[in-house]
């Protein structure tokens, strides 16, 4: 297949080199205004679900004067009473937009990772990241002082410290001598580096009492109970420099889909933009997990949905993957919380309900296409 075929697959996100032909049949690529509208439709009415729904029952129009009554400059008496108050500003708002973050974040990262490694059974958690992070969880539940809370508590900073660690041996084992890593490699690499951390863990656990494996276990399945204001600030600053690169490298991702000798051959260093979308990647996911725990799925069903709606371009998905990943943990998480209500459903069980299904069905597409 010559580059200017392999450019009619991308499409215009990719760049063409000096004296190819004009590419025939490319299909449009960039973001259209209805997909933009689409996204945030669905966001603002995944937000505005997990506002109103809950025990608490709360007026919309007396939400609608509470949000209002807060903009600066605006006089009007807050809709809400004092328990009203306490239970939007406190609890539902900061677990709605915590939500968001960690869904937007997972979905961009899981797009990035398919399009860097051309798998689409690529996720977040590929390279290392969960088993890093739930061994610093494991450490700090097991180690750390009980009574550590706000945005420098033990545990999310271990399991973010884990999660960072486990990625760098990774990219340390996979890069032979004298040689660039190649993706395959950083596979090999990652899968060696979680079984690891995974038996260190696991031995960690066994010399526990129960009442702390119950701790470590509620963390690995994921949810956002305990979710503050407190864990918005302390992940923001992380996703939103990793969202940032990676839609930065949006049409790089593009053109490293056709190959990497094709993209060597446009100007495009593969081997630099990988390790540069990993890292960006691996980063928002760590910081994703360190305050949510593992929660699978969400970085194959969103992107893969997407393709599906909106086509493979990466011109396309990325921006997409940040509204409807949001969208999509917040309404799982909803479901999490009301299901059995007052008891909660794992976040990280309701995801892998949802997602084993689609996983399937991607697997099965991925291996009529091999």
């Amino acid at each position: 297949m010559t580059l200017v075929a392999n450019r009619e697959r991308v499409g215009k996100g990719a760049p063409r080199a000096p004296g190819d032909g004009p590419a025939v049949g490319v299909q449009p690529t960039r973001l259209g205004a209805i997909q933009i509208l689409l996204g945030a439709v669905f966001l603002l009415g995944a937000a505005l679900a997990s506002i109103l729904v809950g025990p608490a029952d709360l007026r919309p129009a007396g939400i609608v004067e509470e949000i209002v009554s807060k903009i600066p400059f605006v006089h009007l008496h807050p809709g809400l009473g004092v328990t009203g108050d306490v239970v939007l500003w406190q609890l539902r708002m900061p677990r709605m937009v915590l939500g968001g973050l960690v869904g937007a974040m997972l979905a961009v990262a899981g797009a990035s990772y398919q399009g860097v490694f051309s798998n689409p059974l690529a996720d977040p958690y590929l390279l290392g990241v969960a088993s890093g992070a739930g061994l610093g969880a494991t450490v700090a539940i097991v180690y750390g002082p009980s009574f550590s809370s706000g945005p420098l508590s033990v545990l999310p900073a271990s399991a973010f410290a884990g999660g960072v660690v486990a990625v760098a041996a990774t990219f340390a084992l996979a890069r032979p001598k004298g040689r660039e890593r190649s993706a395959a490699t950083l596979v090999l690499a990652g899968v060696a580096v979680a079984a690891f951390f995974t038996a260190v863990q696991t031995f960690i656990q066994q010399q526990q009492s129960s009442a702390d494996l119950a701790v470590v276990y509620s963390w690995i399945l994921g949810g956002l109970s305990t979710a503050g204001w407190s864990q918005v600030e302390l992940i923001l600053p992380y996703v939103a420099l990793s969202a940032g690169v990676l839609f930065a490298c949006r049409r790089l991702l593009d053109v490293l889909s056709v190959g990497d000798e094709e993209a060597t051959s446009v100007g495009v260093r593969a081997e630099r933009v990988r390790l540069v979308v990993v890292a960006a990647a691996t980063l928002g996911t760590a910081a994703a997990v360190s305050v949510s725990g593992l929660i699978g799925f969400v970085g194959i069903i969103v992107p893969h949905t997407i393709r599906l709606l909106a086509g493979p371009s990466y011109r396309r998905l990325i921006p997409l993957s940040l509204f409807f990943g949001a969208g999509f943990l917040i309404l799982a998480d909803l479901l999490a919380r009301t299901l059995l209500s007052p008891q909660e459903i794992p976040l990280g069980v309701v995801t892998a309900f949802l997602g084993a299904p689609f996983f399937l069905v991607v697997l099965r597409q991925a291996r009529r296409m091999g």
